[in-house]
Parts: structure tokens; sequence; C-alpha cells
């Protein structure tokens, strides 16, 4: 036998087995040339190290973040060695956690406190103060934000749900409605958008009883009614033609061949005191928790609705805020790099605003926009997050490896597409254990860096022991940096 025959032997043998194998959704995609993915991967810090970028270069993602997630989902070693590689002399706003002097010891294995999955419920009771027949508490504080099936493939949806129920998190559904997919075994915050899909009759309106019927049906612990998102603020959602099959079409309630375009702005309220009636109705004939998401604009809608939810009667139970650098959707590039404020601006603002009107403690807050990471989300808690949402640190937990081509159709992984030649590579049931990993992972070092603060819960963490540098290397205590204490 040659060596050419030989060598063609072992390419067919390998291409078979990754045609085979169902753990890399990149490799049964591509079979043979998927392993220069991984190679290049594997000696890319020594490459970059010479020829190319710094692990803290790219965008919107650094390598140092995509390889903490994917190595917490993986259950591989998620450390760093030989100290940090920011940096500190030259940095602008960088966050800095100040540890106690005399830190707690967190419970270990073998102790009767201790917990491997790391629940780490909110502090708050949703619905609680508005006296909601199904308020709650949410059992995890961090959780999956809003990504629709038909912006995410149907295996991604199937992992992401199967996750949520293995991590005991909540899964939002995207405003595309719910699907088979999303009933995996995860509990669901439904998000209603101003395409109303899902709970919309012919004329595309918001129909109540398909609403309450799907309710009574589906586990369903909270409605979301989406405003405006950080991808698309103010410009409504985009699901291009090429991603939309006959079963979304049908979820949604929409045609086939055109895109699915819906609108900037709501048709059953036009303005913050009908919004609240709107709120209140959903809430009676549901019994659920009712809240709203949004990217931020101007703050006068935030002062509107506080001033009329200073007289008890009527309200929201939470409230997401979302930063104009949110992005798991499609949009204008003027949109997603210059409209919306980003979180860290966005979400003081909006909290103040509750706080001077005396209604911070009856409102859930929740953030999204890039909170995935454990610092970020410690930050997010110190300024009054009671919760977290994430988005695309989900979709690289289940495999995405920021291609960026969301927008096309044409993800590589099979996460945001409905090509059916790359999400036959995505194994649900493998990448729910991957994201339920990367998900206790993010609540064990957010534990963690609690203990290590004195407290034992995140959300404890006083203002006081967060700092942010200047390139100057002068601190600045945070209440400083956003302007109030909490």
């Amino acid at each position: 036998m040659t060596i050419v025959a030989i060598i063609a032997l072992i390419l067919l043998l390998i291409g078979v087995y990754d045609l085979i194998q169902k753990k890399h959704a990149i490799l049964h995609n591509f079979p043979i040339i998927g392993h220069f993915r991984y190679l290049l991967e594997t000696v890319g810090p020594e490459l970059r190290q010479y020829i190319v970028t710094g692990n803290n270069e790219e965008r919107p993602f650094n390598r140092d973040q995509r390889r903490w997630v994917y190595a917490s989902a993986k259950k591989e070693n998620n450390y760093f060695g030989f100290g940090t590689d920011e940096d500190l002399d030259h940095q602008s706003h960088y966050l800095i956690i100040k540890h106690a002097s005399f830190p707690l010891t967190p419970p270990h294995q073998g102790e009767p406190s201790y917990q491997p999955d790391y629940p780490l419920p909110m502090r708050k009771v949703m619905g609680a103060k508005r006296g909601r027949a199904k308020a709650f508490r949410p059992a995890s504080i961090v959780n999956i934000s809003g990504m629709s099936y038909g912006s995410l493939s149907a295996q991604a949806i199937q992992a992401l749900n199967q996750g949520a129920k293995l991590a005991g998190c909540l899964h939002n559904t995207g405003e595309g409605g719910i699907s088979s997919h999303h009933l995996q075994g995860g509990e669901l915050i439904w998000q209603i958008g101003t395409g109303y899909f899902g709970c919309r009759d012919k004329r595309g309106r918001f129909d109540l009883e398909m609403l309450r019927d799907k309710v009574e049906r589906y586990p369903v612990r909270a409605l979301e009614i989406k405003l405006s998102q950080g991808a698309k603020p103010g410009a409504g959602g985009i699901l291009p033609k090429s991603k939309i099959t006959k079963e979304i079409a049908e979820i949604r309630g929409i045609s086939l061949g055109q895109d699915c375009l819906s609108p900037s702005h709501h048709h059953s309220f036009q303005n913050e005191d009908e919004l609240l009636d709107f709120v209140e109705t959903l809430s009676e004939a549901t019994g659920l928790p009712v809240g709203i998401k949004t990217a931020v604009g101007e703050l006068s809608f935030f002062e509107n609705l506080a001033t009329l939810m200073e007289s008890g009667t009527r309200g929201v139970d939470f409230i997401t805020i979302d930063g104009g650098e949110g992005g798991t959707g499609a949009g204008p590039l003027v949109f997603t790099d210059h409209i919306a404020l980003p979180f860290k601006v966005a979400f003081p603002s909006v909290y103040q605003v509750f706080l001077r009107h005396n209604l911070n403690q009856d409102i859930v807050f929740l953030g999204s926009g890039k909170l995935g990471w454990p610092e970020s989300a410690l930050l997010a808690m110190a300024l009054g997050c009671d919760g977290l949402q994430i988005a695309r640190s989900a979709m690289l937990a289940i495999g995405c490896i920021q291609a960026q081509r969301c927008h096309t159709g044409h993800c590589p992984t099979g996460v945001a597409t409905q090509n059916k030649w790359l999400t036959r590579g995505l194994n649900p049931e493998d990448k729910a254990h991957r994201f339920s990993n990367y998900l206790i992972s993010l609540r064990k070092e957010l534990t963690q860096v609690a203990y290590a603060c004195g407290v034992t819960h995140p959300a404890d963490i006083p203002q006081r022991q967060f700092a942010i540098l200047n390139d100057a290397l002068l601190e600045r205590p945070l209440a400083e940096v956003f302007g109030y204490e909490i």
C-alpha cells in the first residue's frame, strides 16, 4: 500500500469518526477540516504572542473570556496561570473587588451545608409586593435571557431548556413564542414582544385567551413584556426569511417566504398609564408576576412609570434592563453600536429613579448585557441587580465560537441557524450538560468571591468593597463613580 493510500485511508477513518461522533458540532459539520480549528485554538496563545492579537483584544468577547466559558462548560481546568495578563498600570475603568481581611470559609464537600450545584436563590420574591397569586422566589440569580426559537435552532433551544432544568434556572423564551423545544423540563419566562408571537390573532393583535390557555398548559413562571432590546433598541425584532421554517411560521402565526419584522412599538398600549393597565390585565388573567424588558434611551419613561406606581394600585413586578452592548439578535450597525445606553450607565440611571420614589425594594431588578462572567455579574449586583439574564455566554457554553454569522443563517456550529446540515451536529443532550456546567461554575465563583468578601451571598457584598481604577492608578469608590449608595 502506497503512502498516499495510507494517508487517504487515515483521512477516511477520521472523517467517518467525525460524522458519527456527537460531542463536537464543528467536527460533525466539517469533518477533517474542523480539526484545524482545534489545532489552531491549541497553539493560539503562542501564535498571538508573536504575530496576532493578545488575549484581551478580541471583541465582543476576548479569548480569556471565551476560554473560561468553554473550560467551565466542559468541566476542564478553568484556572489561569502565571498571574494576570491585564496591564493594571495603564487600565482605565478597571474593576477591583476588595476582599475582607477575615474572609469566611465556604462549605466543602462532605459538610452539611455543601451544595454542589451552588443554587444561589434571589433575595426577593417576584410578585410579592403586588400580591400575585403565583408569586415565587427564583431559585437562581443567574437565568437564561430571551433568545427566540427562530433566531436560535431547535437543537440550541432544546439544549438550553434541558440545561435550565439541570442547573435549576429559568429559561426566557424570547419574543418568538413557546415551541415544543422549550418544553424539555426547564421552567419559562414567556417574553411578549411587539409581534405578540404565540398569543396573537389573525390580524396580529394580542389575544388574551390564547395567552391564558398556554400559561395553563406550559411551565410558565412569569411574563415579560419586551419594549426593546440591546441588539435593536427602538427598531423591533428582525428574523430573516432564510431562518423561517414552516414550524417557526406556525408558532409565530406569520407567513413563509418573507422577513419577520415585529413592530417598533406595542399596539396594546400607547403610554405608561396604559402599560400598567396591560400589566394588571395579564396578571389578573394568569396570576403570574409580570415585568418589562427594555434598553434605555430617554429616562422620562421611567420617571412617569415610577410616579404612576407610587399609589400602589398598579405596578410591574420586575424590570429587566438590557445594555446597549447586548446583541444575540442581528441589527443595523448604527443601532448595535450607537443606540441605547450601555449597561453600566443605563442600570444605575433607572435604579436611581425608583430609589428616589422609594420603590426600589418593591421591584425585582434584572440586568442583561455581557454579564455572564463573575466580575461583570458582581458589579451588576453591587449596582442593585437582584438577578442576571445571560444570552451570548450561554450560546458559547453550547458551542458558539463567536463566528458572528448569526444574521446570515450560516452559523457553523448549528446554534444560530435553521440549516439542517449545520444543526445536525449540535447534540442537545451533550450541550445541555455543558450549559449546566457553565452556569454552576459561574454561581460557584460568585459564591467564592462572596465568601472572600466576608458574606455568604454575592448580592450582600457592600458597595464599598468595589472600586474603579483609572490609568493613573487612582481608585474611585463605586458610589462616587455611579453617584449613589445602595
